[in-house]
């Protein structure tokens, strides 16, 4: 008797090229990501796993699946978690978060006092696994000119699966490659060789799922005076860019601020925002006038 353990193996089943385009379009209507034509061994390869799962014999079975299947939302959530990257750390980018500290905030802060308003709306979108949030909040604790200020921070992202980790807010060394040892001693909490994100650091921050190509939901987050959105836009190809930039515009305030990534900028996307010059970087603003539209 062979006592060797069976050994399966499921065979890898190709992608034609008119399944490449039905799901490549699939996925870009519902939420702006983009796929060139170089990456079909990507979705061969990343949805294949979901064939497997549903015992599907060929990719276009799939794509009615998710166009018409019984639980098409939730199998589209699946999409998502498995074709989005969702690499983040704490305290990313220094020298943008050192303008938002020490040029941006105190610009706000003036500017707000003198309308008497101690109210601060932050909004970090495409969060990840909230590393993003939690940074801008530690920040603003260790600043007392914001201490009874009214502060909220909302984290969103299309991922339901990053978003459980955000919520959870415990994470492993790889997320503090770039923080200083002071905040994990103030706003951490030891828990089974991981951090737990401290309970003032969390009251500050709102954790929600958003597809940014929801306008209709993206306009119930009501008006803000910075938005993060870094390392995000990279993935939408430009009339997709135009059209999340420009729910960037809407939902900012006048002269509020949009941080990008440092790989990514406005050029050839919208003329609505002004680049201002800081010491640190450069950022861009909306302006106090609203743009003419179409910008």
């Amino acid at each position: 008797m062979d006592s060797r353990p069976m050994l399966f193996f499921a065979p890898e089943i190709p992608m034609s090229n008119e399944e490449f385009r039905l799901l490549r379009d699939f996925v870009y209507q519902h939420c702006g990501l983009h796929f060139n034509e170089e990456s079909k061994y990507l979705l061969e390869k990343r949805l294949g796993k979901r064939l497997q799962h549903h015992r599907l014999k060929n990719f276009k079975d799939y794509y009615y699946l998710l166009r018409y299947g019984q639980q098409k939302e939730q199998e589209l959530t699946e999409v998502i978690d498995v074709l989005t990257t969702n690499e983040t750390y704490f305290f990313r980018e220094e020298f943008q978060l050192k303008t938002f500290t020490q040029e941006i905030l105190p610009e706000i802060r003036a500017r707000k006092e003198k309308a008497g308003d101690r109210r601060l709306r932050i909004w970090s979108a495409g969060c990840s696994t909230g590393e993003e949030p939690y940074t801008i909040a530690m920040l603003l604790l260790d600043m007392p000119a914001f201490r009874d200020w009214q502060i909220d921070i909302i984290g969103t992202d299309i991922s339901q699966k990053v978003l459980q980790a955000a919520r959870k807010g415990v994470y492993g060394s790889a997320s503090f490659r770039a923080t200083d040892s002071s905040y994990l001693q103030r706003y951490f909490v030891e828990a089974e060789d991981k951090y737990r994100v401290a309970d003032q650091v969390k009251s500050l921050v709102t954790i929600s799922h958003l597809n940014l190509f929801d306008t209709p939901r993206v306009a119930l987050l009501g008006k803000m005076d910075v938005v993060f959105c870094r390392n995000v836009i990279i993935y939408f190809d430009l009339p997709a860019k135009k059209r999340v930039v420009e729910s960037f515009y809407q939902r900012l305030r006048p002269e509020g601020f949009l941080l990008l990534g440092h790989s990514e900028s406005l050029m050839n996307i919208s003329n609505a925002f002004v680049l201002r010059h800081y010491v640190h970087d450069m950022v861009y603003q909306r302006p106090e006038l609203a743009a003419p539209e179409g910008l």
